[in-house]
């Protein structure tokens, strides 16, 4: 073992950081051949065009100033700017920057660690349970858990920041430490619970009560007063303020609150024992009244007995209460999703668990020659195996489907999965198979809107647009404010002859819910074309192009309208433009006639 090898303490670290770093890339490193997924990721990049804008003044007033996809996290839809400047659409790209910014946090924390208690190896274990947790595969390989991966980053910035401040109370280095804290925050809300953490690390490792005089609470509230400030602006805005939209439908109360210690209880199971992992974990209404009771005795016997613990092992007290607190915002009584549990919740609050275990599970080993010969392998061989399901779980991020096809086998009754899935086999033009996962969705849960519409889309493509209609109606009548469920309702009609003022109905109630809904208003200026109102067509076309730059079928369409009312000095430059960007249909057309060669 190293510590026989009389290798320097220096030495150590420098061996530590170079481990975590590489074993780290080595597991996760196969995300980089990953492609997007059809959950979140459209939200979140493709199919945004804020950020398919990349880095513009613009852009930074819109991150700033948007509630988009329910939360205010400036700095994650910054970060997709640059990628997107720097990538394009290549999802490789986007996954490498999430990795990247796991190993630092991952560093960050064993830096942290090191630093407040000098235990090298307990340190490296902590950082190595939260870099390699199979549970962590999902906001590392998952594009849009981007506001995981950087809100981790500046909370361990924030604590590494906090220790050299404690080390050298002076106002500059307090400053910074509340600068990274608010980058935390911009990045996701789950943060405000960080100035309870640094309480927490006062009382252990830091051990600042004991060299305070006077009024303890006092000391706090006065150096901490800030902090809580900017965790209640953020709560208040996270909680109070309307979302620009509301994917999921609002889950009782009581029902929430019933399933917040059974949630709790089963992140700690699924901590020691990582298994059936899925993207989404179905909301029940139904949970068994033992299963709630047993879980809240449960949680209230192991705080009863880490406080009473508390002067004796205050490491555990510090990682119960890490744990718990951190994971007290997303637990699901202030609902935010429609989830019942979410393996990327458990990425902050697992630190807890962590330093439990390393400081926790030597102090039960009286003899210091059995803590060397036993604990070094034993700790060696449980983040070996945590790395190899780590390593067998990224692999079915692969893709949607893959993705979708192993969240079914290992949950039940799963709406919105089915639903999913049968998007991603849309895609592929798997038209059948899409319908019967559609109608598995509708079966679980009969109100569910987007199955109706999905299903819709795939009739569509069938060119069954009667049914298709129907399913539109059933959506729209569901949710009254679903603008695509308008939007694919006016294309439906659309193709259907003489129904063209009903499709523009839809699509102008469509753009009134959705103002930037860019296809919309492509497909409104094709209904336009077609009733010869050409200047409507283009003004539609032209705003199309606006909100995106390079969408090829846009100058595709606006080329046919200049080119029908024979001017090819516009229309030319447009079908070429199109026929760049992929669309090559008004440019044949065009040369065919011999008018833009």
């Amino acid at each position: 073992m190293l510590n026989k090898l009389n290798i320097s303490q220096s030495k150590k670290k420098l061996i530590v950081y170079i481990v975590l770093a590489v074993v780290t890339f080595a597991v996760f490193w196969q995300v980089n051949q990953y492609e997007f997924i059809n959950l979140d990721d459209t939200l979140y990049v493709t199919e945004n065009s804020h950020i398919q804008s990349g880095i513009t003044l613009e852009g930074f007033r819109w991150a700033f100033s948007t509630r988009y996809a329910d939360l205010w996290n400036p700095l994650v839809w910054l970060s997709f700017m640059l990628d997107y400047q720097l990538y394009g659409l290549n999802a490789s790209g986007y996954h490498v920057t999430n990795l990247i910014l796991h190993i630092m946090s991952t560093l960050l924390l064993f830096w942290l660690f090191c630093r407040m208690t000098g235990a090298v190896w307990k340190s490296a274990f902590v950082a190595a349970l939260f870099a390699l947790h199979p549970l962590h595969v999902e906001s590392v390989a998952w594009i849009a858990e981007r506001k995981d991966v950087l809100s981790a980053f500046f909370w361990m910035l924030t604590l590494c920041l906090y220790v050299y401040y404690t080390e050298k109370p002076v106002i500059r280095r307090y400053l910074l430490v509340l600068f990274s804290f608010a980058l935390a925050l911009m990045s996701k809300p789950m943060v405000v619970t960080l100035p309870i953490i640094m309480i927490l690390l006062d009382y252990w490792p830091l051990k600042r009560f004991e060299s305070q005089k006077g009024n303890l609470v006092l000391w706090q509230l006065k150096e901490k007063i800030p902090f809580f400030v900017l965790s209640a602006a953020l709560a208040i805005v996270t909680i109070y303020a309307p979302p620009d939209n509301l994917p999921h439908k609002l889950i009782p109360l009581e029902a929430r609150i019933a399933n917040a210690p059974v949630a709790f209880v089963t992140y700690l199971e699924k901590t020691f024992w990582p298994h059936d992992m899925a993207i989404f974990y179905p909301f029940s209404v139904q949970i068994p009244l033992w299963q709630i009771l047993g879980a809240t005795l449960l949680i209230l016997a192991i705080s009863a007995a880490v406080i009473v613990m508390a002067k004796r092992l205050p490491y555990l007290f510090v990682g119960w209460l890490w744990f718990a607190i951190t994971l007290l915002p997303v637990i699901g009584i202030i609902q935010l999703s429609a989830y019942s549990m979410a393996d990327h919740y458990h990425y902050l609050p697992s630190v807890g668990i962590a330093i439990m275990l390393a400081w926790g599970i030597p102090s039960l080993i009286k003899s210091e020659e059995i803590r060397k010969n036993l604990l070094f392998p034993t700790g060696i061989i449980f983040l070996t195996i945590m790395a190899l399901l780590s390593w067998n779980q990224c692999g079915y991020w692969k893709n949607s489907i893959k993705l979708f096809n192993h969240a079914l086998r290992v949950t039940k009754n799963n709406t919105m999965v089915n639903n999913l899935l049968g998007s991603a086999l849309f895609k592929k033009g798997k038209i059948g198979e899409a319908i019967d996962h559609y109608n598995k969705a509708i079966l679980i849960a009969p109100d569910y809107i987007y199955a109706y519409g999905n299903r819709g889309k795939a009739y569509a493509k069938l060119g069954q647009y009667q049914r298709a209609i129907e399913d539109y109606t059933r959506a729209i009548s569901l949710k009254t404010d679903y603008a695509e469920g308008y939007y694919t309702r006016g294309t439906a009609y659309g193709k259907l002859l003489g129904q063209y003022k009903l499709s523009l109905d839809d699509f102008n109630e469509a753009i009134r819910l959705k103002p930037d809904y860019i296809d919309a208003y492509n497909n409104r200026g094709i209904v336009y074309t077609k009733l010869g109102m050409y200047q409507k067509a283009t003004d539609d076309f032209n705003e199309a192009i606006h909100l995106k730059p390079d969408y090829a079928d846009a100058y595709n369409n606006r080329a046919v309208v200049y080119l029908t009312q024979g001017d090819s000095v516009s229309g030319c430059p447009d079908a070429q433009k199109a026929c760049d960007l992929g669309n090559c249909a008004a440019l044949k057309a065009a040369n065919a006639k011999g008018l833009c060669r």
